[in-house]
């Protein structure tokens, strides 16, 4: 019973911040901003929205045909499907609590093909490594690509209303580089310095801790038969991620002229505000609406075209998960777990 508390409690708190996002945003609006943007959804074009939709789900498809890449190694041929209804499992959980998914689709797995969890687990694990391994690539392709708008929009939205604010006679943007290159120079000789004495920190020996388990699952790749193969899918899945964020922007007039310079910056802070926010849910239609400022769309077109992206991508998870729960026992019914 307390567990089931803890969970609701969770779910609650996460669901609650979304809400809080949601409501932070409107609150702002005048009542015609709140209009346009009902407007927006209903002058969209859904079609456009659906192929997208379809780029989505080969992302998923991907994922499903990558993760029984890391299972081979292991002794385990898993069936597609269930390896596909699994993926979809897992990413339905995790609209509702942080690390549910990873959890529930190894469970399938065990029951369905006999695969035993700590195993799965591993791979997961593996999997999580190699993710955060490219979106940190694309992070700093996009920091690289978007420097100049993004200077510029830190400087006008933050330094400026500062420096305003205190009376500051010197550049505080300038300053602040030169003070944040410095602090993090200190910062790593620190860390190196005293790094065994951190070590015996509990809570940074755990971080220590997670980021070998990251370097390992990276390691790991080594071992798969087709290892190039591997990085391929890997690449191809946050291609399709970022194929189906910036195929929306045709679905709006306002934002059909942007090129994939601003899909790649969508898809970067938004996956953000996903890992901030469970699910994204409030946050991630203000960070593209943000994000969309760099190239001078207004806040209502790219707060609208936020939900069009976030909505799309959500409501798929949903109906894909629930009809991966409903399938799972109809294709094993008479396999008894043989693969699918």
């Amino acid at each position: 019973m307390k567990n089931k508390l803890k969970t609701i409690a969770r779910f609650l708190l996460f669901l609650g911040i979304g809400i809080f996002f949601i409501w932070l945003f409107l609150h702002y609006l005048t009542p015609e901003e709140k209009k346009e943007i009902i407007r927006s959804f209903g002058d969209a074009h859904y079609g456009i929205i659906g192929f997208a939709i379809l780029l989505g789900v080969g992302a998923h498809y991907l994922r499903a045909v990558r993760w029984r890449m890391l299972l081979k190694p292991l002794g385990y041929e898993t069936g597609k499907l269930n390896t596909f209804f699994a993926v979809m499992i897992g990413y339905l959980a995790n609209l509702a609590l942080p690390r549910l998914g990873e959890v529930s689709r190894c469970v399938i797995l065990s029951r369905y093909e006999k695969v035993p969890f700590n195993n799965s687990f591993g791979t997961v694990v593996t999997e999580r490594a190699i993710d955060l391994v490219v979106f940190l690539i694309l992070f700093f392709i996009n920091l690289a690509l978007q420097f100049n708008k993004l200077y510029t929009y830190i400087d006008q939205k933050i330094y400026q209303p500062i420096e305003a604010k205190f009376n500051l006679t010197f550049s505080l943007a300038g300053s602040f580089t030169y003070i944040a290159i410095a602090s993090l120079v200190i910062l790593a000789a620190l860390l190196f310095a005293f790094r065994r004495p951190l070590l015996r920190i509990k809570f940074i020996n755990k971080i220590w801790g997670l980021i070998k388990g990251f370097w390992d699952g990276m390691k790991s790749i080594i071992y798969l038969r087709k290892p190039l193969l591997f990085v391929i899918y890997s690449l191809g899945i946050w291609a399709l991620y970022l194929l189906m964020a910036y195929l929306v922007f045709f679905s709006l007039p306002e934002t059909s002229h942007l090129g994939l310079d601003a899909g790649l910056a969508t898809l970067v802070f938004g996956s953000i505000g996903i890992m901030l926010v469970q699910g994204g849910i409030g946050i991630y239609p203000a960070i593209v609406a943000e994000t969309l400022v760099l190239y001078s769309v207004s806040n209502i077109k790219g707060y609208a075209l936020g939900w069009l992206i976030w909505s799309s991508q959500t409501i798929t998870i949903i109906l894909l998960g629930i009809l991966s729960f409903i399938l799972l026992p109809v294709f094993n019914k008479n396999v008894s777990h043989e693969k699918a």
